[in-house]
């Protein structure tokens, strides 16, 4: 089944946020704690880091420091500070650092090892612990128990969409109300382009993978490019040196149509952005819950008409507008990318209140101030417990 909804205006889908503020703009002193291996680059960042990095900038009133490996030389933010990438002194030195820098709340990202450890050795400090995908479930009681126990300690945790929020308040009742939603931002400002006028392609986004649908997109794509020979796909792949070997069976089929067909394998973001800024279509047709979905976030930015899945938190990430499919096969696929390029000014008319509704309902202002608004929130509950 496909499903869209055009309005003349975006609706703008609110998770359970934070509480209010209690004071203007108030001062949280934070670390930031990225996971062994995040060298917080600017010019290689992955989806984390491209978070982090957007909420940071709405915050540079804040005392915030970012904590991340050594190794690159374009953090081109202020108030980094590199540590050893692994080896026993990693865990010394990132202790020192904050020791000396006395934050209000510590923020750890994704690696909950690191994050049990530090709350152990800084009680005084409220724990964030900020996931970017979901976190485990237990396989048996003895699993539960370990992870409530880890989980616990934590002041609070945050999910980038509220769907992964309820998947943990599921999971773990007894934690639910130290959860908080706060969705992806994006700087839309490099990915901006008229979604009148594109150029007749239809892009693929994504790691090169099972989940992300691949298969899928190129099984459907012979019968869309037989049907419609001006239209060209572009396929970009990230990740390759770790899936081309599953990928590229499904991939190799797609030669034949020789230059309508482009594989682009790891690409830049630069390169990821100049094409999605041209495509008429853009896919995300996941077969597993995304955890947000910035790809689809993105193509909308970039004024792309998108085919989704839905699932998880894309349709946060895309609001009602964006062609939604029940089921992913190579049918239903192909026939909806054959709905949009047989009907221009529906699809022109979704990218566009697409578009609006991304800069408004994910601008990194609203989503800044909303993570604030945690950030203030566990350091009030540490310093009430600590009274």
């Amino acid at each position: 089944m496909i499903s869209s909804s055009l309005a003349a205006r975006p609706q703008i889908l609110r998770p359970r946020q934070a509480p209010a503020v209690i004071e203007l703009r108030p001062r949280v002193r934070t670390a930031i704690l990225l996971p062994s291996g995040s060298r917080f680059s600017a010019g290689a960042p992955n989806s984390m880091e491209t978070v982090v990095r957007t909420l940071a900038g709405p915050l540079s009133d804040q005392d915030v420091r970012i904590f991340c490996c050594a190794g690159a030389h374009d953090h081109e933010s202020p108030g980094v500070e590199t540590l050893p990438s692994s080896g026993p002194s990693r865990l010394r030195v990132l202790l020192d650092r904050l020791r000396a820098f006395k934050p209000d709340v510590i923020e750890h990202h994704q690696q909950v090892k690191q994050a049990t450890q530090v709350s152990r050795a800084m009680p005084e400090a409220a724990h964030l612990l900020y996931r970017h995908n979901a976190l485990k479930t237990g396989r048996h009681w003895i699993d539960t128990w370990r992870y409530n126990a880890r989980y616990g300690r934590m002041d609070g945790l945050v999910f980038v969409s509220a769907a992964e929020r309820d998947l943990f308040a599921r999971d773990y009742p007894d934690l639910a109300q130290k959860a908080w939603a706060v969705p992806n931002p994006i700087d839309t400002t490099p990915w901006l382009a008229p979604p009148e006028h594109r150029e007749p392609v239809i892009a693929f986004a994504a790691r090169a993978m099972a989940e992300k649908g691949l298969a899928e997109v190129c099984a459907a794509l012979p019968a869309v490019l037989d049907r419609h020979p001006a239209w060209r796909a572009v396929l970009m792949l990230n990740d390759w040196e770790e899936h081309g070997r599953w990928a590229q069976p499904h991939v190799t089929p797609l030669e034949r149509y020789g230059a309508r067909v482009t594989v682009l394998r790891s690409a830049p973001l630069p390169e990821v952005r100049q094409q999605m800024k041209s495509a008429a279509i853009a896919l995300t047709p996941s077969l597993w819950a995304e955890p947000f979905g910035l790809t689809a976030v993105e193509a909308h930015a970039a004024g792309a008409a998108l085919i989704s899945s839905g699932r998880g938190g894309l349709r946060e990430a895309s609001g009602p507008y964006a062609v939604y499919l029940d089921h992913i096969t190579p049918q239903t696929l192909a026939d909806a990318i054959d709905r949009l390029i047989e009907h221009p000014q529906e699809r022109i008319a979704m990218a566009q209140a697409a578009q609006r509704y991304v800069m408004e309902a994910h601008s990194p202002e609203g989503r800044a101030a909303e993570l604030l608004r945690v950030r203030q929130a566990v350091r009030l509950q540490r310093r009430a417990r600590a009274a």
